[in-house]
């Protein structure tokens, strides 16, 4: 590998996901605006299934919660979770977990000039150029990353 961060860990923990199950939980239809505020809306009539609209395809499709730092300057951090579909054909600028001589990473697929490159979101890593040298694998494509924005709250000794 060619990162440069010694610290670097190219794991990624991997879940099959379960959806034999439904959870709808309601949402406000209407959107949430991220510019100027709007009046909240008095009524929520629509409901949302994570599994049915997160999952395509349930037979193939994993979680992975993200150790590592390669993919920060996208917002992809530690413990994050990531749906990753299996069935997915690798399109150049896809989120990928690939797996790089026994090794899984997660970067960016670009595909030119006759090669491979992973491309990490940190400048501390350099990008991947995969050879023929290299036992090489786009294990499935990211379609969805799940985060905590709510920060871990410090407990406080008396």
């Amino acid at each position: 590998m060619t990162d440069i961060n010694p610290t670097y860990r190219p794991s990624i923990r991997i879940y099959r996901a379960e959806c034999t199950t439904s959870l709808e939980l309601s949402y406000a239809d209407a959107g949430i605006k991220a510019g100027f505020p709007s009046p909240a809306q008095d009524y929520i009539s629509e409901t949302i299934d994570l599994n049915r609209d997160l999952i395509p395809h349930p037979v193939s499709t994993f979680y992975g919660r993200v150790t590592g730092d390669s993919m920060i300057d996208e917002g992809i951090e530690e413990d994050d979770i990531l749906v990753i579909d299996k069935s997915l054909s690798p399109e150049e600028g896809d989120l990928a977990v690939c797996c790089v001589d026994g090794e899984f990473t997660l970067k960016r697929i670009h595909i030119g000039d006759g090669c491979v490159w992973l491309i990490p979101s940190n400048r501390n890593y350099k990008p991947i150029k995969v050879t023929p040298d290299n036992e090489f694998m786009v294990w499935g494509i990211v379609t969805y990353t799940i985060k905590a924005n709510r920060k871990r709250r410090r407990s406080i000794s008396m």
